[in-house]
């Protein structure tokens, strides 16, 4: 991908595919994100902002800049939104829940959103909105809701992240591309 005068020298975004690991290298030789870009990225030393666990997909942000990593990862610093199907009959008592927080851990785990959005058999899509990114947050704070009808914990079945503050995901999975100078003066300016 060729650079233009109107790419971000800061920031480039990635949709990350299910399958990868967000880590610069693996002992037991799995694939990493970096196998998905060009050789400069891992060796001019850009670094993943926050992670996304290897079952799930969708925007990862990259930086040169360890501030701009810290003010997007920031608890309450930036609001991220998650499409997810979960395994299970999400009540409107699960979306008050996963709203309220619950305990995992020996941490309060907690949206700031969630909106029923599809059903498909026992399946239910929601869309979900953090503003921390604690470890496995949403596969965690849902595992930890039951679905009365059969007594078993919520799964989380597929995670994808569509966007991290203003900046919406809108590349073919597995494909990367820079942010323009004006998405990452958007993505700067709103954060709390």
């Amino acid at each position: 991908m060729n650079k233009t005068t109107d790419d971000s020298v800061k920031l480039l975004a990635l949709n990350k595919p299910k399958g990868y690991l967000v880590t610069r290298s693996d002992d037991l030789g799995r694939k990493t994100v970096y196998d998905l870009l060009p050789d400069w990225v891992f060796d001019d030393g850009w670094m993943p902002i926050g992670r996304l666990d290897l079952e799930s997909k969708g925007l990862l942000l990259f930086t040169t800049e360890g501030k701009i990593g810290n003010v997007l990862t920031k608890p309450g610093g930036c609001v991220k939104i998650y499409e997810i199907w979960v395994r299970g009959h999400v009540s409107d008592e699960h979306i008050a829940q996963a709203l309220k927080g619950v305990q995992s851990k020996d941490e309060l785990l907690k949206a700031l959103v969630v909106e029923k959005i599809g059903m498909g058999g026992a399946k239910t899509k929601l869309r979900v909105q953090i503003d921390e990114g604690k470890n496995r947050h949403i596969r965690r704070l849902f595992g930890a809701l039951i679905d009365p009808k059969f007594g078993t914990p919520l799964k989380v079945l597929d995670l994808k992240r569509i966007s991290i503050g203003s900046f919406k995901l809108d590349i073919e999975s597995g494909t990367w591309r820079y942010l323009s100078l004006e998405e990452e003066k958007m993505l700067m300016k709103n954060l709390r």
